[in-house]
């Protein structure tokens, strides 16, 4: 896909993208409680009230394991330019984040077990009741409008953005559940939806190498979580995220644009 995206950007008269660049970097996050519905048909359905859960961000793997790069919390983005300023793009975003109940909690809770109404606080310990975390990646898959506007021109290029971004698109978790003394480590699906709203400065410390730093905010809705022995479960929050990472420009047609100035 990118080849042709290439390969089409550098015909005369016909380059709608003017560049792309790509980014990796490390993220952490704070997540705002959820309500956690659980359902099998014939066993349970109940809610557990206002749980609270945090991030895991094995940034220490870093140093580690320096070769397994997308243990911690990791981004990747892949960015197309739409104009010749590079102030407006499109871009491909992957946030592998990572969301885990904590454990020993008192919540309410209300719903059937085994033909029985529930409406009590309960002591949610793990492993014998419930552990509930997307470890293997709460995991935002979206689509994101990037505008830039230079701050700090000098030498005929701007070395400091100002970068906004706005997106959407899926969470495709895979989720590792302990419910009533079972097991399930599942698979990655696409479980729901996720909105996002980023802003940051990117600097330029060479031509076309630069260093983002960001803040992130959104509502991730996971409608079809799978569990254990055919059940689901669906929750929401709400995320505030930070991101550092690096990136790097690729120009399009700059070769093909020098020739056509010089009618060569």
């Amino acid at each position: 896909m990118l080849c042709c995206l290439s390969c089409f950007s550098q015909e005369k008269n016909k380059r709608w993208l003017k560049g792309m660049y790509l980014q990796w970097g490390y993220n952490t996050e704070w997540y705002t409680q959820s309500n956690l519905h659980f359902s099998n048909p014939g066993k349970y359905d109940f809610t557990l009230y206002q749980a609270t859960a945090k991030d895991k961000p094995d940034l220490d793997a870093v140093v580690k394991e320096p070769m397994q790069v997308t243990i911690p919390q990791c981004n990747y983005r892949i960015g197309f330019y739409l104009d010749d300023k590079k102030r407006s793009a499109i871009e491909i975003n992957f946030d592998h984040a990572k969301y885990v109940m904590i454990a020993n909690q008192t919540l309410r809770m209300k719903g059937t077990l085994d033909g029985r109404y529930i409406d009590k606080d309960t002591l949610v310990q793990p492993y014998s009741f419930l552990s509930f975390e997307h470890t293997n990646g709460a995991n935002f898959f979206h689509i994101n409008y990037v505008y830039q506007q230079g701050l700090l021109p000098h030498a005929g290029r701007d070395w400091l953005h100002f970068v906004g971004k706005a997106g959407a698109g899926i969470v495709v978790p895979r989720t590792d559940v302990y419910l009533f003394g079972h097991h399930l480590d599942n698979k990655y699906h696409v479980a729901g939806y996720i909105l996002s709203l980023e802003a940051g400065l990117r600097y330029y410390a060479l031509r076309k190498l630069f260093l983002e730093t960001t803040i992130k905010s959104g509502f991730a809705n996971y409608l079809n979580v799978l569990t254990v022995e055919g059940g689901r479960s669906n929750h929401y929050f709400g995320y505030f995220e930070t991101i550092v990472s690096v990136g790097y420009d690729i120009n399009f047609g700059k070769k093909h644009a020098a020739r056509d100035k010089t009618g060569k």
